[in-house]
C-alpha cells in the first residue's frame, strides 16, 4: 500500500495496491500487520456502512472523551468527497481540514485518528460508504459541528441549494461554539 501524508499529523490517504487482468481486480483492502507498519497501531472493533443518494452531507461527527474513535473509510460504490477537522485541544492544526475524494475507481481509503471531526459529500449518483471504528459507538458521546461552518471553509463540491440534510445535521454548532 502507498501512504499519502497529509498536513494533519495522522491523517493519511492509503492507496492500495491492485491486481487487475481481464477478469476484474484483486485488492487487500486491510491488513492488520501493514497497517501497523506504515500507519498506526490499531485494532478495529466496528465496521459500518451507509448508502446515500447525491447531495447528501452526512457531518461533521465524532465521539468525545474515552469514546473516541479513529477510523479507517472507502467507498465501495460511487464517489464522496472525504472530510477530516482536527478537533484536538492544542494541536498546532486544530481547526484545519483535510479533503480527499474517495471513489469506486480509485479504491482510496482514508484514516482518520482520535480526535477529528469527520463528515462527507456524496458526489455521485449514489454512494455506498464504509468504515471500520477502533471504538465501539456511544450515543451519549456523540459530538457534531456545522457543515458549514464558515470559519471551516468547506468546499463540500454540491451547490448549496442540492445539499440534503438530516434534521439533525441542520442544527451542529460551529467549531468557535463547541464546549
Amino acid at each position: 500500500m502507498n501512504v499519502i501524508k497529509t498536513p494533519i499529523e495522522g491523517v493519511v490517504i492509503i492507496e492500495p495496491k491492485l491486481f487487475g487482468d481481464d477478469r476484474g481486480y484483486f485488492f487487500e483492502s486491510f491488513n492488520q500487520r501493514e497497517f501497523e507498519q506504515e500507519v498506526a497501531p490499531i485494532e478495529f472493533v466496528q465496521d459500518n456502512e451507509s448508502k446515500s443518494r447525491y447531495g447528501v452531507v452526512r457531518g461533521l461527527h465524532f465521539q468525545k472523551g474515552e469514546h473516541a474513535q479513529s477510523k479507517l473509510v472507502r467507498v465501495v460504490k460511487g464517489a464522496v468527497l472525504d472530510v477530516a477537522v482536527d478537533i484536538r485541544p492544542g494541536s498546532p492544526t486544530y481547526g484545519m481540514h483535510v479533503a480527499v475524494e474517495l471513489t469506486e475507481e480509485n479504491h482510496r481509503q482514508f484514516f482518520l485518528p482520535r480526535g477529528m471531526a469527520h463528515g462527507f459529500s456524496v458526489l455521485s449518483e449514489e454512494a455506498i460508504f464504509q468504515y471500520k471504528c477502533d471504538n465501539f459507538y456511544c450515543r451519549e458521546s456523540e459530538g457534531a459541528i456545522a457543515w458549514d461552518d464558515p470559519d471551516l471553509g468547506i468546499d463540500w463540491r454540491i451547490p448549496a441549494d442540492k445539499v440534503i440534510l438530516s434534521e439533525k445535521d441542520s442544527h451542529h454548532p460551529r467549531l468557535k461554539d463547541l464546549e
